[in-house]
């Protein structure tokens, strides 16, 4: 029985890409007449069967591709499912949209199903609940290519696109103390998701390196809620503790810290600063620094390196990572004198 020709076959034979091949099959406007006429041409040659190989997508290539979030009502995870759509509709493909709902197992159905839907790649990034690889790994065994963005796992060799999430905390601690504020508290993240222990070394490393000392009580785990973030900092006026600035890993956090500082009357920024992470958009109304993570370039980016490991036939050709720089957005929140209360 003879095998069946598969788009790869086509770009192989053409000395072109799997992806050019994809979209001129697919009528896609960013093919020129010429080059869709020569490929259509050489898979009639060649006995290409579209039908056929639209219920065997693996051995002839699909047209989709998979991507797993946590969730998509947040704003950073819409912003980068938005590039990532915008590279894939230039491309020809379509996507698959999954989120885990934060829970591992739900996550480990996703893949499941991507993989069993013969997806031509996969894009994800972990839900607060997987910590190790497990079902992950049999992406990379069936040579699906595949990448990782924002919580990725630091352990395994795979494709990824990241936030500089040290430098940006960084920045921000950095920005706090030219300010003047010198009793600055940090409420972290889960250590175990690398996007928050990176913002926690951060924020250390900016201390050490203007001369500050650390001690563990500057770091308070897993504040990440808006709820959170209130109760922590009703505890540390309660206590005394003489912090006069919080650095959040979570703009949710900042923004609890800032709704108590107001029902306690305390003047922010003059008594208190207050930061967070993500630009999430009510930032803005608040006036709270934060950082600008470029959610829809990670998204873009995070494409454009599926589509390059789809290109070079697989998860197994390719190991690379892209940095995407964070920017500071400073605010009212960290500039003392110009004490403001939430509308």
């Amino acid at each position: 029985m003879n095998k069946k020709v598969t788009i790869k076959d086509i770009a192989r034979e053409l000395g072109t890409t799997y992806s050019t091949v994809s979209r001129a099959l697919n009528n896609h406007s960013s093919i020129s007449e010429q080059m869709r006429r020569l490929i259509i041409e050489k898979a009639g040659e060649m006995g290409y069967e579209p039908n056929i190989i639209a219920r065997n997508l693996r051995q002839g290539g699909s047209n989709v591709i998979g991507l797993i979030v946590p969730r998509i009502n947040r704003v950073f995870f819409s912003n980068v499912i938005h590039g990532i759509e915008t590279v894939a509709r230039q491309k020809g493909f379509s996507v698959i949209i999954c989120q885990s709902n934060e829970a591992a197992d739900i996550e480990e159905e996703n893949i499941k199903t991507l993989l069993g839907n013969n997806v031509a790649g996969i894009i994800m990034s972990l839900s607060k609940e997987t910590i190790v690889p497990g079902f992950h790994r049999e992406i990379a065994h069936r040579n699906v290519p595949f990448v990782m963005f924002d919580r990725v796992f630091t352990d395994m060799n795979t494709n990824r696109v990241l936030n500089d999430n040290f430098h940006g905390a960084y920045a921000v601690t950095e920005h706090l103390i030219n300010m003047g504020y010198v009793r600055i508290v940090h409420f972290a993240g889960p250590s175990d998701i690398n996007i928050y222990h990176e913002r926690k070394e951060g924020f250390i490393k900016a201390l050490e390196d203007h001369g500050f000392p650390v001690s563990a009580e500057q770091v308070k785990e897993n504040v990440i809620t808006k709820e959170a973030g209130f109760r922590q900092t009703e505890h540390l006026l309660a206590t005394g503790a003489g912090v006069d600035a919080i650095f959040s890993a979570s703009d949710f956090s900042a923004l609890g810290a800032m709704l108590c500082l107001q029902e306690r009357q305390v003047s922010v920024p003059d008594e208190m600063g207050v930061a967070g992470f993500a630009n999430e958009p009510f930032t803005e109304l608040v006036k709270l620094t934060t950082v600008e993570q470029h959610s829809s370039e990670i998204g873009k980016s995070a494409a454009l390196l599926l589509f390059e490991s789809i290109d070079h036939g697989g998860a197994g050709n390719m190991n690379k990572e892209v940095i995407i720089k964070p920017e500071l957005i400073i605010r009212n929140s960290t500039l003392k004198n110009q004490a403001y209360e939430i509308q």
